[in-house]
């Protein structure tokens, strides 16, 4: 069942839609649940309305594995997502994938980050049942990069991280710097993947799409050892390949206990 309205994000002065997944006992009792938060709303439930025709599908992945767990998925702002998702202005490591001549493009991630955790969060745990110290947060392709900024913030809120694709490249420098400082002791699951065919088979974006993963997840596995990354043989950037990926999301179900 999906429970969708809109919530104001103050810091942006705009509206955002909002919607949040109930698993099927969810109405059978009082149990309380834990929580994924992700972002790029419009492709995590449903294709009919997924940017692009093609989204997750998690609603029916959800109905038909009867997982007990809430999902809440955040709309993107299409016009604004490259700012809302990285929180610093893309860097000269960005060239590489945009061209020198490309405009500038980011600095909002942490607005939207304290958005989730000061209002967001605080709002999903006085309306729904949920587990509050057990909260996920699932990230694609920039998402990607929020999901690990965000875990760098905020790592004793964020304690399963999921990061498809991450495109880390946009603040690769700050990104790898951020996490040399930050202690990430407190986090229970850090998954991260990515493809090598991420913008075509042997394409120079693909190995370098590659290679920024990598260096991320060097300086990630420094200060959490048991941080997962796998390279995905032949899979591209789109959502027919991150679709293959949704069951990563739920493992860390597996070793919580529901209080």
């Amino acid at each position: 069942m999906l429970d969708i309205f809109s919530m104001t994000i103050k810091r942006f002065q705009q509206q955002r839609r909002i919607q949040v997944y109930l698993p099927r006992s969810y109405q059978l009792g009082e149990k309380k649940y834990p929580v994924l938060y992700m972002h790029d709303g419009q492709n995590v439930f449903r294709n009919d309305e997924a940017i692009g025709g093609v989204s997750l599908e998690l609603e029916s992945y959800l109905d038909a594995t009867g997982l007990d767990v809430i999902v809440v998925a955040i709309d993107q702002n299409s016009e604004e997502r490259k700012n809302e998702y990285c929180p610093w202005e893309n860097g000269a490591y960005s060239q590489k994938f945009l061209g020198a001549e490309s405009s500038s493009f980011g600095g909002k991630g942490k607005q939207y980050v304290e958005f989730i955790v000061e209002e967001l969060k605080p709002s999903i745990d006085e309306k729904y049942r949920t587990i509050e110290n057990q909260t996920a947060m699932a990230g694609i392709s920039m998402g990607g990069l929020l999901t690990l900024y965000a875990a760098c913030l905020y790592p004793t809120v964020f304690k399963n991280l999921y990061i498809f694709s991450g495109a880390f490249y946009a603040n690769q420098e700050k990104m790898e710097d951020l996490l040399e400082a930050t202690d990430l002791s407190a986090i229970r699951t850090l998954y991260m993947d990515c493809g090598t065919d991420e913008a075509g088979i042997g394409t120079f974006i693909s190995k370098e799409f590659l290679a920024s993963n990598h260096a991320i997840y060097e300086v990630v596995k420094r200060n959490f050892p048991a941080a997962d990354f796998k390279v995905l043989e032949g899979e591209e950037h789109n959502y027919r390949s991150f679709q293959k990926r949704v069951q990563q999301l739920f493992s860390f179900l597996v070793n919580e206990v529901s209080l």
